[in-house]
């Protein structure tokens, strides 16, 4: 069964002054719902904040509007941790249509610290996180990631050997000489987990070029450099048959990727250890 997912790719309000993307991102979301949306789509730090230490939490604020409108709010902002050290998580969350705590998902990759400091836009110590959970929507199994993990395939493969079908993917701002590869890897993330990905960014200016996209493991479905937001049609039966059958001959007749790369036909985990051995310690865990 199709359903709609609003991809909003915003114009952001700077640090210091992004409480006010609070405002925009609850108007968004009723304009996301008056369009028939299911989910709606935001930037990584979006709303916010920034910086540490946190000035403001979105976090009521969304699950108010996802509850109100009835959909999934996909958003961004900090957990903080000790502000004396500035030091926190980076989240994606997901508010739920029925009011219940957000799924949150913690950044994990890269190793900490890292490049959230120094910069004109962030400003906290980054701390990354040690779980991929998934989680069950009417829709499908979502799996939250973030921005540059999409250069860590291991991110996403944890997600979808996990049962995600549905991967947000949400970035930070302007990919400048990044944006190529950024873009391919979206589609390679959605190729060879058999998912949909879906991912957006904060423009804090018209001049920006964006990096918003739907990515179906045979083509993308929608993609877009401007600011504003865009909703798409979206249905997982495809990729379900796509995990759910094998590759054979005469495949490529109908399917523009290979099938069931997530079942045994192509996973041989026995050899894995092989590849990248674990030390002695996680080996026997």
């Amino acid at each position: 069964m199709s359903f709609r997912i609003a991809v909003v790719q915003p114009i952001c309000h700077r640090p210091g002054v992004d409480e006010n993307n609070v405002a925009d991102a609850v108007a968004t979301v009723a304009a996301a719902a008056a369009h028939g949306a299911h989910f709606v789509c935001f930037p990584e730090t979006y709303p916010g904040p920034w910086r540490m230490p946190a000035t403001f939490d979105p976090t009521a604020a969304m699950v108010e509007a996802a509850s109100k409108h009835g959909v999934h709010v996909v958003f961004g902002t900090l957990e903080p941790i000790d502000e004396t050290a500035a030091t926190a998580y980076n989240l994606i969350c997901m508010a739920y249509p029925d009011g219940r705590a957000p799924a949150r998902y913690r950044r994990t990759h890269p190793n900490g610290p890292w490049i959230y400091t120094g910069g004109t836009a962030w400003e906290f110590q980054y701390v990354p996180g040690d779980e991929f959970p998934v989680f069950d929507t009417v829709h499908g199994k979502v799996g939250l990631a973030m921005c540059s993990e999409v250069y860590m395939p291991e991110v996403t493969r944890a997600l979808a050997l996990r049962g995600a079908e549905l991967i947000f993917m949400p970035a930070g701002k302007d990919k400048k000489t990044l944006w190529a590869t950024w873009r391919t890897l979206i589609w390679a993330r959605a190729i060879e987990n058999l998912a949909l990905v879906v991912t957006t960014q904060n423009l804090f200016d018209h001049g920006e070029r964006g990096l918003a996209m739907v990515a179906a493991p045979e083509e993308i479905m929608f993609e877009s450099t401007a600011a504003g937001m865009t909703v798409v049609d979206v249905d997982l039966a495809r990729l379900r048959y796509l995990r759910s059958t094998r590759d054979d001959v005469g495949s490529s007749d109908n399917c523009a990727t290979k099938q069931g790369l997530l079942g045994p036909q192509w996973q041989r985990p026995e050899l894995y250890d092989l590849i990248h051995p674990r030390r002695v310690r996680e080996a026997a865990e």
